[in-house]
């Protein structure tokens, strides 16, 4: 009687690569579902902190808002675009004033802003310039995406009220105004503001002409409507004196 020879047949051999290829795949499976979850993750995290770099800035346009008196709002929003105007520091020092506007543009939240000035008539050009940006200015920085709609809020006489509404309006006279803060004012290039002689005393001025403006809310709420989650976000409004 033949003995039989010492190995595997093929069938054996057929068997065994067939189970070592599916804890192949099983195992390749495992990895790269790892992977997928590690890179996830990653990307959550990076935009966690976008998010937070980008309301981190938000909140610092709104703690810096300064109302100069003029005709030019210093908060304003149509819908589209919030605008405000702001106190701008440079070195730790403030440098005069700036418009800011904040927008969404297809899908993409924006931030312009415009060089600090210290005039009235120059803050009044730079309001006019946010009203007709076309989101490729060299200003414009693309700050999110994935912003489906946001909505901006004022907190007015103890409830959240439309920003696009008519606020609380006074009567203030109409005269020169200037766009820089005290502390950016009375810096001259010597270092130091010259004396201002006296003016001359008028025995009746005749009275200055009124005009309306809006009062400042006393807090602002952003909600952002992101890849169909909802962020709110609650500020106080404090202006710069």
């Amino acid at each position: 009687m033949n003995k039989r020879g010492a190995g595997f047949t093929l069938v054996e051999v057929l068997v065994a690569l067939v189970v070592m290829a599916v804890i192949a795949a099983l195992g390749w499976q495992g990895v790269d579902g790892m992977l997928r979850a590690r890179e996830g993750t990653r990307a959550a995290i990076e935009r966690t902190t976008l998010l937070n770099t980008v309301l981190t800035q938000w909140e610092q346009d709104l703690q810096a808002v300064f109302d100069s008196g003029s005709t030019v709002p210093a908060l304003s929003f149509d819908g589209q675009t919030l605008r405000i105007s702001r106190v701008a520091a440079r070195d730790g020092a403030d440098s005069g004033v700036q418009m800011v506007a904040w927008a969404l543009r297809s899908g993409v939240w924006t931030r312009w802003a415009g060089p600090p000035v210290t005039k009235g008539a120059a803050l009044q050009d730079q309001w006019l310039a946010s009203q007709q940006l076309l989101g490729n200015e060299v200003q414009q920085v693309r700050l999110l995406d994935g912003v489906d709609e946001w909505q901006v809020y004022f907190y007015r006489d103890g409830r959240m009220t439309n920003a696009q509404s008519t606020g609380n309006v006074v009567l203030v006279p109409t005269g020169p105004t200037t766009a820089a803060p005290p502390a950016a004012a009375a810096a001259t290039e010597g270092g130091a503001a010259p004396p201002t002689p006296p003016a001359p005393s008028a025995p009746n001025p005749p009275p200055s002409p009124l005009r309306q403006r809006e009062l400042l809310p006393d807090g602002i709420q952003l909600v952002l409507k992101l890849r169909g989650q909802t962020l709110t976000r609650d500020i106080a409004v404090v202006p710069r004196s």
